[in-house]
């Protein structure tokens, strides 16, 4: 009996294993020809000449100024506005300002209506025409299972539960804003992940910036990936903990750190950290990365530290029944200190919980700020995420979630595949909806993002100095509520734009079967 239970083990064993390798296949991040690079360069360059050209002629009064400015008798206090601090947003931003912020005017699913408008004055203000551009493939949301929608059978129990509580609380939860649909929704969080506890919050940004601080301080370390979102990196700096950072996915470079912190201790004093914090994100929204977990855990353990993951991309998008990076990995749960994410994406609602060990949930429901001073979260975003967390268990007795988990997988998949064989350089992995196109030159961004609305496509572009300066992209996001239909449309002007812009870098080759 003991030697079959032996190869019982040995069997699962190999089978984790095998499903972990599976798993880790090396995501892209290709690098452009050097011509790329140099005309990047070269462009950024053109725009700075001319920029201080503007500048020159605004100094003169050869041209409006449109920027702010303190008033004559202000000459002598101490100036609001840096000049210089503002040359980039005056200069270039506020010229291609037309591709953002766009205002849109009906529900953001699979496919939306934008309001059309025009500038008088190169984007330093707009004014709608009255025109809407009807039916643009909506590739830029994090509608990633497709429930932002507006279906009145859906719907239901959410319009029966504003019915019953209101819009709003009005309150915190320590106060009068206790629900009994919060506790309701937290008890299946945890179970969702399979966790002890958990706790939400109505903001998933300050469920990141509110409840680090509270978690670390003063002689603590924090371990963060280079490539953390803003929430993590606000969160580390408001705890006044002593922050490293650490290479994007490089387990080398995160080694190196622990075995220094472990080594060395506090600066000048050498005492031992009070705590050790590693913060990483599943998905990376910007990269189209998914973290390298199971190594993450290997040393967290090795050398006895703390794990925080941030899920607000992978929850509900990765894994085979949507449940995130853990599974997608076929790990324990436990294995993770803090499990963090939001409702914003996957789940078609609003806020964000922290989830793990009931200890942990207990301490931040009196000691986190987001839970003792912020209001509650409001009545019809808690009961949506209940509807779309019990449709995606299969708990309202249909298979409807599982059914869009498995359309995202297959599209995001489809999609990837498709932009490879065009010759495109794309980041990230092949499990991640997030699909960043890079473009890098500056006026390709724009020409891009333009050409792709007047084709009815809506797309979301992002340069310097929220990238690195040669790695201006497009990020696409993959959603379950997306045709194949759609997305053929979509490849296909891709595939015509592509040529027309010359922007298909790539030079692998990349077969169609």
């Amino acid at each position: 009996i003991m030697s079959n239970q032996l190869n019982l083990l040995q069997v699962d064993s190999n089978q984790q294993r095998v499903r972990i390798l599976m798993f880790q296949r090396p995501e892209s991040f290709e690098n452009p020809p050097m011509y790329v690079a140099v005309m990047t360069y070269l462009g950024f360059g053109i725009v700075t000449l001319f920029g201080y050209f503007r500048d020159f002629l605004r100094a003169v009064g050869l041209e409006k100024c449109h920027i702010a400015r303190e008033r004559e008798e202000q000459k002598d206090f101490v100036p609001l506005y840096q000049d210089f601090e503002n040359f980039y947003t005056r200069n270039l931003y506020m010229r291609v300002r037309d591709n953002w912020n766009r205002p849109i005017c009906s529900l953001p699913g699979p496919v939306f209506d934008v309001m059309e408008r025009v500038s008088p004055d190169y984007n330093w203000t707009f004014s709608l025409t009255g025109k809407t551009i009807d039916d643009v493939i909506n590739m830029g949301s994090y509608n990633y299972l497709g429930f932002a929608e507006n279906d009145g059978d859906f719907l239901k129990t959410v319009a029966d539960r504003t019915q019953q509580y209101g819009l709003g609380v009005c309150s915190t939860r320590q106060e009068m804003g206790n629900l009994a649909i919060h506790e309701e929704l937290e008890q299946l969080v945890a179970t969702f992940l399979g966790v002890e506890s958990s706790m939400i919050f109505g903001m998933g940004f300050a469920t990141n910036s509110m409840n680090i601080p509270a978690l670390v301080g003063k002689g603590c370390l924090i371990l963060s990936d280079e490539l953390n979102h803003t929430s993590l990196i606000l969160g580390a700096r408001l705890s006044g903990a002593t922050i490293w950072v650490f290479k994007h996915n490089n387990m080398q470079s995160l080694e190196r750190l622990l075995r220094e912190a472990v080594c060395s201790g506090q600066p000048r004093t050498h005492r031992p950290w009070r705590k050790v914090l590693i913060m990483v994100e599943g998905i990376y929204s910007m990269e189209g990365s998914v973290v390298r977990l199971p190594d993450i855990v290997a040393l967290k353990k090795k050398y006895k530290a703390y794990l925080y993951l941030d899920e607000a991309h992978s929850i509900g998008a990765v894994g085979p029944t949507g449940r995130g990076v853990t599974e997608l990995f076929g790990l324990d749960p436990s294995d993770i200190d803090v499990m963090m994410g939001t409702f914003t994406k996957s789940f078609g609602a609003a806020g964000g919980y922290i989830a793990g060990k009931k200890e942990l949930v207990d301490y931040l429901r009196s000691h986190s700020h987001s839970a003792v001073y912020a209001s509650a979260m409001s009545p019809p975003v808690t009961e949506q995420i209940l509807r779309a967390m019990k449709c995606i268990m299969g708990l309202d007795g249909t298979t409807v979630g599982q059914a869009r988990v498995h359309q995202l997988a297959e599209n995001t998949r489809y999609f990837r595949s498709r932009l490879q064989e065009m010759g495109f350089i794309i980041y990230g992995n092949d499990d991640s909806p997030v699909v960043p196109i890079l473009l890098y030159m500056p006026g390709k961004v724009v020409a891009f993002s333009r050409a792709m609305l007047k084709r009815k496509i809506g797309v979301v572009v992002v340069g310097f100095p929220a990238t690195p300066i040669t790695e201006a992209r497009a990020r696409f996001c993959l959603s379950a509520a997306h045709t194949k239909a759609m997305l053929d449309q979509v490849l296909f002007d891709l595939n015509e734009l592509g040529d027309d812009l010359c922007l298909k870098f790539s030079r692998r080759k990349y077969s169609p079967h």
